[in-house]
């Protein structure tokens, strides 16, 4: 359904000619389509409500296929219920007296249904490039985030090092070393992602977890400690991927 909320018969083609082209025949095609259809109701109703299928064939040509799809079936749909269904049929002209009031109020109706159809269609195409526009600088600002925080580790753990050479107490060395290896670990949360999920909004958090964690094992597990793992196979939004990683590590790092 929400597909074909936002369809769009000249969205497919790059050239303006080719977007007004398409849309004249998708108006020519909705009003052939009424055109049958009402030839096999006449079958059974004969000039039984003429100008009834011109609503509904006004609407969807407007709507999927701009205004000028919707003028094209209406001009088309309208002359031909005129001509052939109206009384007398095969004439524009009108048994009953009163047939040209009714004419002029359907013709007038049409016309309020496509100026409002039109403009419901612009609207809701604008608030859905909004949405998208949006989401796109969402989606920039995050991985401008992640790529800033991944610096940041990186730098972090550049210090960490500089430090560690700069003491000349050995024993001082082993804690900088674990603080390196828990600083490049919470690196490696956000690279996993950018490297096995790039361009993704979910992640599948047992092959990141599983990757994660055989990471901290390395880093920061001392040999004779073996983690058991029970890791549903299910998918997370990429931001609750990335904070689970790193709440996991550092929960692990102060238990251990």
């Amino acid at each position: 359904m929400q597909r074909l909320a936002q369809y769009d018969v000249s969205r497919q083609f790059l050239t303006r000619k080719g977007q007004i082209g398409a849309q004249y025949i998708f108006g020519l095609l909705c009003a052939v389509a009424m055109v049958g259809l009402r030839t096999i109701i006449d079958l059974g109703a004969p000039t039984s409500g003429p100008f009834a299928l011109i609503y509904p064939t006004v609407l969807l040509a407007t709507l999927y296929g701009h205004l000028r799809a919707g003028i094209t079936a209406l001009v088309l749909t309208f002359l031909w219920a005129w001509y052939f269904v109206l009384p007398a049929p095969a004439s524009f002209a009108f048994v009953d007296p009163t047939d040209s009031a009714r004419v002029l109020l359907n013709l007038s109706c049409c016309i309020v249904l496509i100026i409002f159809a039109e403009a419901f269609r612009r609207v809701a195409h604008s608030t859905v490039e909004q949405v998208r526009e949006a989401a796109d600088r969402r989606l920039t600002l995050l991985a401008e985030l992640e790529h800033r925080t991944k610096n940041n580790f990186a730098l972090v753990a550049s210090m960490l090092e500089i430090q560690k050479h700069r003491l000349a107490d050995p024993a001082l060395h082993q804690p900088l070393d674990d603080a390196v290896g828990r600083v490049r670990t919470f690196a490696e949360a956000y690279s996993n992602l950018d490297l096995e999920h790039a361009g993704q909004s979910e992640v599948a958090m047992a092959s990141y977890l599983n990757v994660l964690l055989d990471r901290l094992e390395q880093a920061a597990v001392p040999a004779n400690v073996e983690l058991y793992r029970e890791i549903e196979a299910t998918t997370l939004p990429r931001e609750i991927a990335v904070a689970i990683g790193l709440y996991l590590n550092e929960a692990l790092s102060n238990c251990l």
